[in-house]
């Protein structure tokens, strides 16, 4: 009787585990891109582009690839436009510098 309690618990265990494990993999792979599509963790954008974009108006274009493709490579995503639309990409716009002030353009 004991063995077979045991067994229970540690089905019961493996399967709360699984399930963590598969809603924490659907949370992390269903991030959205501009067009509202779901991207997955294993397709990266081109940064590189995306941060061109993002900084063709910028005063000190540089300045701003740098930071913008740092924030890309930590979140893999840029929002559209060269400014606002932070809404498209929440981690984009929640990345801070020591200051406390914005860090991506």
């Amino acid at each position: 009787m004991a063995i077979s309690k045991a067994v229970i618990a540690s089905l019961l265990v493996s399967l709360l585990i699984f399930h963590l494990v598969e809603a924490d993999n659907h949370e992390m792979a269903s991030g959205r891109n501009e067009g509202g599509v779901a991207r997955t963790l294993l397709e990266k954008i081109d940064c590189a582009a995306a941060c061109n974009g993002r900084c063709r108006l910028s005063s000190r274009q540089r300045l701003c690839n740098r930071a913008c493709g740092t924030c890309c490579q930590r979140c893999n995503c840029v929002p559209p436009g060269t400014s606002g639309n932070t809404k498209v990409c929440p981690c984009y716009a929640s990345l801070t510098t020591h200051g406390g002030r914005k860090k991506c353009p």
